[in-house]
């Protein structure tokens, strides 16, 4: 009987035939239908599983390696690259797997990778991230190890000002206002890492443009079709894929004991053999073994008592290097710059590099405090570590959007009224102004020195600070011969002209200073007690006299406070 008539009687029995088979072709279609249905729901579940993407196909290994080990892992891969939405909207979107499948099956990929298909942060991020939430400061600590002998460890603590903020937080500040708000830019390169052109929007719908003053850009000619929305994977590039550089990979694995930090020299020979290039992986393990004869050769009395710590050393050494490059795939730490940061890759300068002006050579602030506090190094055998957040008034010299490209060139007396100056630029780490985290970082990605912004600069500058000393009263005090002075020195950072006087006091003339603020007189002649400047310098401030310099104001005052 040929298969056709067979399954015309399956499913038309002929009269008079049992009940049972009139109700099988049902069952049958049922049963059918549920093992389609549910294996269909199965295969999509599946295809969109991390086990699929990243072990299915040839490309994934080294992004399946980084995302178990990344933040996400616990996030399936279609929520981020197909994004949460209707199933409809999914399966239009899986669409590109055609693409992709036919590319795996013929080995037509061109290495490296670079994913050019994926959703705006609005689809995916925002769908468990919320940026008008993200009000809070946080604190990190980034632990580092030296290159000497003793791999001399040293912790950088930052305060991050990861807020975001909307119409109910008022003026919202903090990194993540770039989200919050409506940014747009224009990059030319396929990894958006040169930007020359940025367009903020204020909340009437205007907007202010700034132009990287070393690119040649022209925002005359830009095509408004080419310009892309700031948002969470601009800065956020590699959250879940991220191929860290060596010193970064063993500080981390020195940190939390993989390699025992005790081993002299260790931090910088596994940086040393993790940064070289092999032509395969084998070359590369050949290379990182021959760390533990090095210490057989060279530092035997060391290695004949901590063998075992070496060879742990060493295999966790072999550990980075396999998770950090992969030949087959030609990736390694330097394919994907990550954008989270601003050392390694040009990050945050990509516009906060100091060049990015607006038509009233304003720039994109080039300021550490902007996104975090100023950092501050404390090393291990530093009991107790200060962080200094600002919170007081700041010298009108400092709302200059130029300030940070500008301020190595006015450092002046006025500085020491609110930060400790000693070795101003160095690193030792015994002022504000000897910070090692910011001046012993090369800032290969800013534009401080751009030829260009340095002319700009140049007409911005402030007068410099007249070298001034409090005087030594040989007579009565006077405000030429010592108030004018004293006020000078220790005021005037803040209290000048213009609207960035605290209260609206201006101490810089003589004039300004019996005038008063918006808090009235501060100096009233004859009465010192009732002098609002007494009562402050008697109190904690950010710039105090000294007790005989606040004793010789009170005798001015009670003299009448004569100019002359």
């Amino acid at each position: 009987m040929k298969l056709r008539e067979r399954i015309s009687k399956f499913f038309y029995p002929e009269p008079g035939s049992p009940p049972w088979r009139f109700i099988l072709p049902f069952a049958s279609l049922v049963v059918v239908f549920i093992l389609v249905v549910f294996g269909g729901i199965h295969t999509w579940e599946y295809t969109n599983s991390p086990k699929f993407c990243g072990t299915a196909c040839h490309t994934m290994p080294p992004e399946d390696t980084t995302y178990k080990l990344s933040p996400h892992s616990n996030v399936t891969c279609e929520e981020c690259h197909i994004g949460r939405a209707s199933f409809v909207d999914q399966a239009m979107r899986k669409t590109q797997g055609i693409k992709e499948t036919y590319y795996e099956i013929f080995k037509l990929y061109e290495y490296p990778i670079r994913a050019k298909a994926l959703r705006p942060s609005l689809d995916t991020c925002e769908k468990c991230h919320r940026p008008e939430t993200f009000s809070d400061d946080s604190l990190r600590q980034i632990n580092h190890f030296g290159n000497d002998r003793e791999n001399t460890a040293t912790s950088i603590y930052l305060i991050m000002k990861t807020g975001g903020g909307d119409a109910r937080q008022g003026n919202a500040r903090g990194i993540h206002w770039h989200i919050s708000s409506k940014v747009l830019y224009y990059s030319d390169d396929e990894l958006s890492q040169t930007i020359p052109y940025v367009r903020v929007y204020n909340d009437d719908g205007t907007y202010t443009e700034y132009t990287d003053v070393e690119s040649g850009f022209d925002p005359s000619t830009i095509d408004e079709n080419k310009l892309r929305q700031m948002d969470c994977v601009t800065c956020h590039n590699r959250v879940t894929h991220n191929f860290k550089e060596p010193s970064k990979s063993v500080d981390e694995s020195m940190s939390n004991g993989l390699i025992d930090p005790s081993i002299p020299l260790i931090h910088a020979k596994a940086v040393a053999v993790l940064s070289a290039k092999y032509e395969t992986r084998d070359e590369a393990v050949k290379a990182i073994s021959a760390i533990e004869d090095d210490y057989k050769n060279n530092l035997f009395d060391y290695y004949s008592t901590n063998g075992q710590a070496i060879k742990n050393a060493i295999t966790e050494i072999q550990a980075i290097y396999d998770r950090t490059v992969f030949h087959d795939q030609k990736i390694d730490w330097t394919t994907y710059p990550n954008n989270l940061g601003h050392i390694n890759a040009p990050g945050c300068f990509r516009c906060h590099d100091g060049k990015h002006l607006n038509d009233k050579n304003e720039s994109v602030r080039l300021e550490c405090n902007v996104c975090h506090a100023i950092p501050v190094v404390a090393k291990s055998d530093d009991f107790v570590t200060q962080i200094e957040i600002s919170r007081g008034p700041e010298p009108e010299t400092h709302f200059n959007p130029n300030w940070i490209s500008m301020h190595n060139q006015v450092l002046g007396p006025s500085c020491s009224n609110c930060h400790t100056t000693k070795d101003p630029g160095g690193t030792s780490n015994t002022s504000f102004c000897s910070n090692s985290a910011c001046h012993g970082n090369v800032y290969t990605y800013a534009g401080f020195d751009a030829p260009a912004l340095r002319e700009i600069i140049k007409s911005q500058l402030p007068p410099p600070e007249p070298a001034l000393e409090v005087p030594v009263l040989t007579e009565d005090p006077t405000y030429e011969n010592y108030a004018g002075v004293l006020l000078t020195i220790k005021c005037t950072g803040c209290h000048t002209e213009g609207d960035s006087a605290p209260k609206g006091l201006n101490l810089s003339s003589y004039a300004a200073a019996m005038k008063g603020g918006e808090d009235g007189p501060v100096i009233i002649p004859g009465n010192s007690a009732d002098s609002l400047l007494v009562q402050i310098q008697s109190a904690d401030h950010f710039a105090n006299f000294t007790v005989e310099e606040l004793n010789n104001i009170i005798k001015w005052i009670d003299a009448g406070a004569p100019e002359k």
